[in-house]
């Protein structure tokens, strides 16, 4: 089956010839999926069934629940508890791991709610949910009659009552909600209006501005209405709609469509790397590897009920807006690539390029140089990739300028002035050395080994030529599944045109392109 492509960015979030892999099938109408970052499972629900199921790669599809209460959606708090919108008893509940059930709201106004529908958490502990009244009709709930005369969208501060957030007549069926990366806004769609709104959210949790997102979700020709939603990692709403699931830029721009071979119903994202979008339909649970992960949720740090870090967390996508960025440090390694003599040094073998005064206008000696030390006191892994060459550079195709350039000049040759790193920048106990004789810090070398074995997915790229060594290095790197942070403030080439080119725009496809200040920042 092949996704469509309305705009080129949606080739950058999905592959459009991406496998859309069914893992489960014969269920009533699947709902809920979330999937567990510590434990490594999805679980979903089949509301007409009043089931829920719990999905693993070893094991498949099991039973873990019966009666469910018709749940709906599913999330998990920041302590790994699930949170639950419950059809059959119109309740928000809290599940812990030892099995203790928590009602955490069940009423407004003394009446009770409608039945809620989607839920999602803010890092401040508040909880979000939208309460439509499908779970007062047959099939989907317990048909019953309703007690509030309108659909909400409720705020719940830990220990508090639920806070009405959006207007009484705003809704007709308030559905899927999700928060942008940055928390600043809050999307929330409707499925009799087929649109979605966007608030924002104020300081403290309130929402304001509401205002149309997108609008015409819908078909006369595929089944499919706004339900699920999610946002990813740069801010894309990712919304079920017909034929399977739309995807909208920040811009309100729609990107692409993902197309599944059933009605979707909801969808969130799992695996070991959180690049699998799991998706929940009619009568079946599908999964489609993508190039994107989610914005970062609480729970995706993976603590235990305790509070504490679990050293068997499932790695989760960092947040990737300017300023928020926060990065696990025993999940990073740096790179700091051909920050060598002959590359940047006046002096050097390639000093009439231009590279030394680029360098020194980048600060990129200074800049690498404080952002391993921090970088080292949190415990990333620090790896050095040289470019080093035997004399008379045997082993060194002439296959282009760049090779034949380094042979001409007499480069890089092990043992001398120009191969060594420059002062301040040399290797301390613990660091890791890297030899390469290509332009990529992979090919051919033992990278990926300490990566692997030291457990290392987020790479802090930093070195010498922006636009050559440092942007083939993210681009296999983005290839191989590894999420690439460049510095650009720790980089630097010939000159500020081909730097910004690089930084500007090949970079942004492949990299999270910040400063050395935020990703000190990021690193805690």
């Amino acid at each position: 089956m092949t996704h469509v492509t309305l705009r080129s960015e949606f080739e950058n979030l999905i592959d459009p010839y991406a496998p859309v892999a069914q893992i489960g099938t014969g269920f009533d109408f699947t709902e809920g999926p979330i999937w567990h970052p510590v434990d490594h499972y999805l679980l979903f629900s089949d509301m007409p069934g009043d089931v829920r199921r719990r999905w693993d790669a070893r094991r498949g599809v099991v039973e873990v629940k019966r009666p469910s209460n018709k749940c709906n959606g599913m999330t998990y708090d920041a302590e790994l508890n699930l949170i639950v919108c419950e059809h059959a008893t119109s309740s928000l509940i809290r599940e812990r791991p030892d099995g203790r059930r928590e009602v955490l709201a069940s009423h407004f106004g003394g009446q009770e709610l409608n039945s809620p529908n989607d839920v999602c958490v803010h890092s401040s502990g508040a909880i979000y949910f939208s309460d439509p009244w499908y779970g007062r009709m047959p099939v989907y709930g317990v048909e019953r009659p309703r007690q509030l005369g309108f659909q909400g969208v409720y705020r719940l501060m830990p220990g508090g009552e639920p806070k009405l957030v959006v207007e009484r007549s705003l809704f007709d069926q308030p559905n899927g909600l999700c928060f942008s990366p940055d928390e600043k806004l809050l999307y929330v769609n409707d499925t009799v209006q087929a649109l979605i709104r966007v608030f924002d959210v104020n300081s403290d949790g309130s929402l304001s501005n509401a205002r149309v997102f997108a609008s015409g979700i819908k078909s006369e020709l595929e089944p499919g209405l706004p339900d699920g939603m999610k946002c990813d990692q740069h801010g894309n709403v990712w919304v079920t709609a017909p034929g399977g699931v739309w995807v909208y830029s920040p811009r309100s721009e729609l990107l692409g469509k993902v197309r599944v071979p059933e009605l979707v119903a909801n969808l969130a994202w799992g695996g070991p790397d959180f690049r699998t979008l799991y998706l929940t339909s009619t009568h079946s649970v599908y999964a489609i590897p993508t190039r994107v992960g989610p914005r970062h949720e609480p729970y995706m740090s993976g603590r235990h009920a305790g509070g504490g870090t679990s050293p068997s967390s499932s790695p989760a996508a960092p947040v990737l807006t300017e300023g928020e960025m926060r990065l696990d440090p025993q999940r990073c390694a740096m790179i700091i690539q051909d920050l060598q003599n002959d590359v940047i040094m006046d002096g050097g073998a390639f000093a009439e390029s231009g590279a030394p005064g680029h360098a020194k206008q980048q600060h990129v000696v200074e800049n690498v140089r404080r952002l391993a030390e921090a970088a080292r006191a949190r415990g990333v892994a620090i790896i050095h990739v040289w470019f080093v060459v035997e004399p008379g550079a045997p082993g060194v195709t002439l296959n282009a300028p760049l090779f034949e350039g380094l042979v001409d000049s007499k480069a890089m040759v092990r043992g001398s002035w120009g191969a060594a790193p420059v002062s301040g920048l040399e290797p301390r106990p613990g660091d890791f050395v890297v030899e390469k004789m290509r332009m990529s810090a992979w090919e051919g070398t033992r990278l990926e080994t300490i990566l692997k074995a030291t457990g290392r997915d987020m790479i802090i790229n930093t070195g010498a030529w922006t636009n050559m060594s440092v942007e083939h290095t993210a681009r296999t790197g983005a290839d191989k599944g590894y999420f690439m942070i460049v510095p650009e403030d720790c980089c630097s080439t010939m000159n500020a045109d081909w730097h910004n080119a690089s930084i500007n725009f090949a970079m942004q496809n492949v990299a999270v392109v910040t400063r050395a200040d935020t990703v000190i920042r990021a690193l805690g």
